[in-house]
């Protein structure tokens, strides 16, 4: 099935799809349901699939240097190893909130975000998680913490927290992300932002909830491209294959009264353009 040059990856009803993320060490692409509490892999070459529960919601599953995944859940950040076993990093339970959104930093430092369950503005948060699992907070207060990523020389940190309606850039120093300001504003009607990724060329990339469509900004702000989608619910995008260029897109139905049959799937826009090499969480 395709929509305007775009794909079906996975067919797949996930209530809150998330996440996109390339394993270049195993060839797939990893994602998450946040609320069916299942993390998906996705081998485009023989389209092979599995899927794991995890006890929890999981907000985010990114790949660790020695195998494995590191996990953004509702109590804190957990750690799978190869052979499946699991165990905390970092267990901080709160009633109420749960883990979003993570990316991992060109260091192997994780950055995780929260929100609460009622989308209260005040009740998440972003934090760094080193590979030790030491935490050092980040932004103490935020509503939704969503899409994270950095520009090709890693000078640049991108962050939206979705009610805002911007995406926001930090200086970025290796360890610490300072200077916050606007990147990028959608504009009302057009949908709320979500998950980013940013490209070789330092564009960003960004899923617009509610607004069917994928934008690209370039490096200055600028916007250069939308792509119109048929799920109403787009949640995050990533480049992968085997030479990042084929733009994952994940979706959600959860909250539809009339979601799209592709409403939850994993969707595919081959040849988008060029993605970044991703970093492996080094704990």
């Amino acid at each position: 099935m395709t929509t305007a040059g775009l794909d079906v990856a996975v067919q797949e009803q996930a209530e809150l799809g998330e996440g996109p993320t390339w394993d270049p060490a195993t060839g797939r692409l990893i994602w998450v349901d946040i609320v069916s509490a299942r993390v998906h892999t996705y081998d485009p070459v023989s389209a092979r699939r599995t899927v794991m529960a995890t006890e929890q919601h999981v907000g985010a599953a990114k790949p660790r240097a020695g195998g494995g995944l590191v996990v953004n859940l509702r109590e804190g950040i957990g750690l799978y190893d190869p052979d499946g076993r699991f165990r905390w990093l970092v267990h901080d339970p709160e009633p109420g909130r749960r883990g979003n959104d993570a990316a991992v930093a060109p260091d192997g430092a994780l950055w995780a975000g929260t929100m609460r369950d009622d989308g209260a503005e005040t009740g998440g948060s972003l934090a760094r998680i080193a590979p030790d699992g030491a935490v050092t907070s980040v932004l103490p207060v935020v509503a939704c913490s969503n899409g994270i990523g950095w520009s090709p020389d890693g000078r640049l940190m991108y962050f939206i927290d979705t009610p805002t309606r911007r995406i926001d850039v930090f200086d970025f120093d290796g360890g610490r992300a300072v200077n916050r300001r606007p990147f990028a504003t959608v504009e009302e009607g057009a949908g709320f932002p979500d998950g980013l990724t940013v490209d070789a060329e330092g564009a960003v990339w960004v899923a617009l909830w509610d607004g069917a469509a994928v934008r690209r900004y370039t490096a200055d702000g600028g916007l250069d491209r939308t792509v119109a989608l048929p799920v109403q619910r787009p949640t995050a995008c990533a480049f992968g294959g085997a030479d990042l260029r084929d733009l994952y897109i994940t979706s959600a139905r959860s909250g539809l009264a009339a979601p799209h049959p592709l409403s939850g799937s994993l969707l595919v826009l081959p040849d988008a353009g060029r993605g970044l090499p991703g970093t492996a969480f080094a704990g």
